[in-house]
């Protein structure tokens, strides 16, 4: 018997239950369908070492980019705790760095100073002062149907910074705005964030990355959510529950057909069949190529990149729980606050695109280029009291320029010891005491690191490649003669298939912790009825 609902989502990440949310209510009858045993996709928060009191973020880390329209709408309680500083970035090899303190330009403009980067100080104003331009003409339009290029480019009002930072090589107008090395390669990762790509980047994937990581909130700020992650899920579930989605987890999608039916297996192996006048598809084009390809269709019978191959993630990710923040080679730097903002490693320019290099030839790069984020100075609230009291901290690197064609699924257990081990070689060189000597131990004695790779991330979130992103990201607008005659492509979460949407990363706007997809896939759903 095949069970009948409004509207099917294929995966209970953040944004599946932003859409279930919406359209609930709307007073549609939706179901989620979640594969894991927890909702939340790579919004969690999870105990990731045993019997140790710490609940961390462990996939994703910072948000940016979920609207205050989304919060509002959906009335969820969610705090997001902005950090005083935004990023500290020691001189490899050195013992100064450069402080960038949110709060006082004096003592910004005297970082600069000490790394006789005077000159980029004004830049570095005039810079992001182009990108909150970028932001605040931009950001108000992701939770509205797609602009055109023009429109977006009429929106912004300013050809020559639109030139820069969206029709030319961003890293090239990095290398022409700052004169430091170091300043450039801090300004440059954020267009390298699950991204592979060069300096000079033709293709302007590099720029579509950064524009996303410059616009969020129409400030560019990214923030930490109070309680972990999954605080965020958590307050996106509550308000899909109470609006009366009936959200079901341990539940595998094996199929998907033409008709709109979705075939399932729920958690003591009994299959089911559902259909619905509308599937969203809260998971990566080429995971709805496969389950198309499952059921009654063929990947070709679906559009804008469902059938392509599987984009390719370049990242690997290192979480550490310590007995205190490391000592710094900078003893005029308090570690406080150089972890208490970004925390750059090894992302010089120069070294970026030396690792960009290395690892286009097929090699882990020589010195791992990595950012580092500790979550528990904003917020303790994710350390047990015991821990608090102790001064233990949470450190996550994020480490760049490690594509997933380094990693088989033969040598995954092999290259997670090496990437681990080269990431906390990285960290060590810029560190005045081994991050070994703090790390704490877990129930079993082990010490509290863990290490996930692109391959990890395919195997458990069934993230493509290990693509963060579910894939390359797309501009927030739409090309001035792509067709924008039926909601879901207004809304850029069309498939080619009537009815069946992307409300995931791999949506137009998609990526990040943002729930923008899933609440553009609701607006389309609701504009079709």
């Amino acid at each position: 018997m095949i069970e009948q609902r409004d509207v099917v989502i294929i995966g209970g990440g953040h944004n599946g239950l932003t859409a279930a949310a919406y359209l609930a209510q709307a007073g549609l009858d939706v179901q989620v369908l979640e594969r894991l045993d927890v909702l939340g996709g790579a919004a969690i928060s999870a105990e990731a070492f045993a019997g140790v009191d710490a609940r961390l973020s462990r996939y994703s880390y910072l948000v940016s980019l979920l609207p205050q329209r989304i919060i509002d709408d959906l009335g969820l309680s969610i705090e997001l705790a902005p950090r005083r500083y935004s990023s500290y970035t020691p001189v490899p090899g050195g013992d100064t760095g450069l402080l960038v303190d949110n709060h006082d330009p004096m003592a910004t403009a005297e970082s600069f100073g000490a790394l006789d980067a005077e000159d980029d100080v004004v830049a570095w104003a005039q810079f992001y002062e182009g990108t909150q331009h970028l932001a605040r003409a931009l950001f108000p339009t992701v939770t509205d149907p797609l602009l055109t290029r023009s429109e977006a480019r009429a929106a912004v009002g300013d050809d020559r910074l639109w030139d820069a930072l969206i029709e030319q090589p961003v890293g090239r107008t990095i290398a022409d705005t700052f004169s430091n090395d170091l300043v450039r390669g801090v300004v440059y990762t954020d267009a390298l964030i699950g991204t592979f790509a060069p300096n000079d980047d033709a293709t302007l994937l590099a720029n579509r990355c950064f524009l996303y990581h410059v616009i969020g909130g129409g400030t560019g700020d990214w923030n930490v959510p109070v309680g972990g992650m999954g605080a965020v899920s958590g307050e996106l579930e509550r308000a899909a529950r109470l609006a009366g989605a009936t959200l079901t987890t341990g539940a595998e999608v094996v199929a998907l057909t033409t008709e709109k039916t979705v075939r399932w297996v729920d958690a003591t192996g009994v299959e089911h069949e559902t259909s619905a006048e509308h599937v969203l598809v809260n998971c990566s084009p080429h995971e709805l190529a496969r389950l198309l390809a499952a059921g009654d269709a063929g990947p070709a019978s679906t559009a804008d990149g469902a059938a392509a191959p599987p984009a390719e993630g370049a990242q690997v990710k290192v979480n550490l729980l310590l007995s205190r923040l490391p000592r710094l080679r900078d003893e005029r730097v308090d570690p406080a606050a150089a972890f208490g903002g970004t925390f750059h490693i090894n992302e010089t320019f120069s070294q970026l695109q030396r690792a960009y290099d290395e690892a286009a030839a097929g090699q882990v790069p020589g010195v791992i280029p990595a950012e580092i984020y500790c979550h528990s100075l904003t917020d303790p609230s994710i350390l047990g009291p015991e821990l608090r009291a102790s001064g233990a901290h949470t450190l996550t690197v994020f480490a760049l320029h490690v594509p997933d064609r380094l990693l088989t699924e033969a040598n995954n257990e092999a290259m997670r010891a090496t990437l681990q081990r080269a990431v906390l070689d990285s960290l060590n060189s810029v560190l005045a005491e081994p991050i070994e000597s703090l790390l704490l131990t877990d129930a079993n004695g082990q010490p509290c690191v863990e290490t996930k790779t692109t391959r990890d991330l395919e195997h458990v979130l069934r993230l493509p490649g290990g693509s963060i992103f579910h894939g390359d990201l797309a501009w927030p607008w739409a090309e001035d003669d792509e067709p924008l005659d039926t909601p879901a492509r207004r809304w850029g979460v069309d498939t080619g298939m009537p009815g069946v949407l992307l409300c995931g990363s791999g949506a137009r706007r998609g990526g990040a912790v943002s729930g923008i997809a899933g609440h553009n896939a609701a607006m389309a759903v609701l504009e079709s009825r």
